[in-house]
């Protein structure tokens, strides 16, 4: 029984000692991956120069940047998206002193 426990222990220390080998040979890799990725987002005019969710942003205006090929779903969760910050912009205009 003792067999066993020197087996594992000796397992562990094996591969508590690779780690930081593998570290190094799977670092280069990764670095090499974030450096070929390049993302950019996309450019969305929105008509008056008005950014999407900002105070001075309106209703109509968020519903007039769905795009009309959007499928039923996407264009019922940008309406939803629409009605919650007019909620949200419409609580922040209630301010007294505003």
């Amino acid at each position: 029984m003792t067999t066993h426990f020197i087996n594992r222990r000796s397992v562990l220390v094996a591969v508590l000692a690779a780690l930081p080998v593998m570290s190094w040979a799977v670092a280069p890799a990764v670095q090499a991956a974030d450096k070929a990725v390049k993302t950019s987002a996309p450019s969305v005019s929105s008509g008056g120069g008005v950014a999407s969710g900002a105070v001075e942003d309106s209703q109509q205006a968020c519903l007039a940047r769905i795009p009309k090929d959007a499928t039923a779903g996407q264009r019922l969760m940008a309406e939803q998206s629409c009605k919650r910050d007019q909620a949200s912009r419409q609580s922040i205009q209630n301010v007294p002193g505003r």
